[in-house]
């Protein structure tokens, strides 16, 4: 079914008071969704972006370590601080210290990730099976973002949104009562990542779950898809299939930040061009340099690793550079890497 006649796949989108020019996301990605790299998707072409999930319980506590994960982009006016947790006076105590130490747009609550660690701290997908548990966690975020508000009226609401999993198993898809009870507590837009908790990330994402998903919420609230959304072409067939009202890449933009602009061109014009190999180093290099400036050279060049081989991929002789990649340990060993790439191509 279109569920887009008359209307166009790329469009604004409202969460709460805020309102997005566009409809495409960037996913809280752990060890990815930085801001060295969120500034980058926002400059080809992404909406809004969430950062890596920030848990409640460290950020109470007051680790350092949190703050780093929740900083702005520089390239960043508005975005999501993704927080996790299982305990609701916990969750309602770690949105005021987000709010007191960030000008987030809208704080998420992670209610999807599968991950064990995640888990055993009663969080993640956890709350997929406790719909009451996430009702009082949605309910105790939203009251203490409005109760913060009172005090401080000079600054525009910050709406609390959710992100979901299906279900925890196949024998257990709980959605038709997780849905209803994050937009029951006030949720201001709810993203569906259509796979249980034991797929992993692994096997297909049931579209058809989302279709549902967006018809149980009867408009109250934008829902947003995510799963197996990695090109263009499948985010249209997402927006068109399901009613989704915008898409949130994953996988699929790690170590793409241009797939929002790719994105972004198809669904206005129906055609868009592929950046260039040299596009794709120079953004490697900027990711880096804000990295270091971040973290410094030695843990930069480190998490750099993954990431550069995500930009490499597809490159001839790809194989071969990434176990250069793998073994770079400062800014000059990716220079001597990459200098060995570009005068390659120039000789081709």
């Amino acid at each position: 079914m279109d569920y887009t006649k008359g209307f166009p796949l790329y469009h604004p989108v409202c969460i709460g008071n805020l309102k997005l020019d566009g409809n495409l996301f960037l996913a809280p990605i752990a060890g990815y969704s930085d801001r060295a790299f969120r500034s980058i998707c926002i400059e080809n072409g992404a909406s809004y972006c969430t950062t890596e999930m920030v848990s409640a319980e460290a950020l109470v506590r007051g680790s350092g370590k949190t703050e780093s994960l929740m900083a702005k982009a520089s390239t960043e006016s508005v975005y999501a601080v993704q927080l996790f947790g299982g305990n609701p006076e916990v969750m309602a105590k770690a949105t005021i210290c987000v709010l007191e130490q960030t000008d987030c747009t809208s704080i998420d609550i992670n209610a999807g990730c599968p991950v064990q660690k995640i888990i055993k701290s009663g969080a993640g997908s956890v709350l997929t099976r406790e719909p009451e548990l996430l009702y009082k966690i949605v309910s105790a975020a939203k009251k203490a973002s409005e109760s913060y508000f009172k005090d401080h009226l000079e600054r525009g609401n910050v709406p609390i949104t959710v992100k979901i999993r299906s279900g925890w198993d196949s024998e257990h898809l709980t959605w038709k009562e997780t849905v209803p009870a994050a937009i029951e507590a006030g949720a201001s837009a709810l993203t569906i990542h259509a796979r249980t908790k034991a797929q992993g990330y692994e096997g297909k994402a049931n579209w058809e779950i989302q279709q549902k998903v967006v018809s149980l919420a009867q408009n109250k609230i934008p829902i947003f898809g995510s799963g197996d959304a990695n090109s263009p072409e499948t985010a249209r067939k997402m927006l068109l299939e399901t009613g989704v009202d915008g898409v949130m890449f994953a996988r699929g933009a790690m170590g793409d930040p241009f797939l929002f602009r790719r994105t972004k061109d198809f669904l206005c014009n129906g055609t868009y061009s592929q950046e260039s190999v040299q596009e794709r180093i120079v953004a490697g290099f900027k990711e880096l340099e804000l990295n270091c400036a971040d973290f410094g050279e030695k843990a930069a060049c480190l998490q750099m690793r993954k990431k550069f081989c995500a930009y490499s991929s597809g490159l001839r002789g790809g194989a071969k550079l990434r176990e250069q990649i793998v073994k770079a340990s400062t800014v000059q060993d990716y220079k001597n890497i990459f200098a060995f790439v570009t005068e390659n191509m120039l000789r081709s």
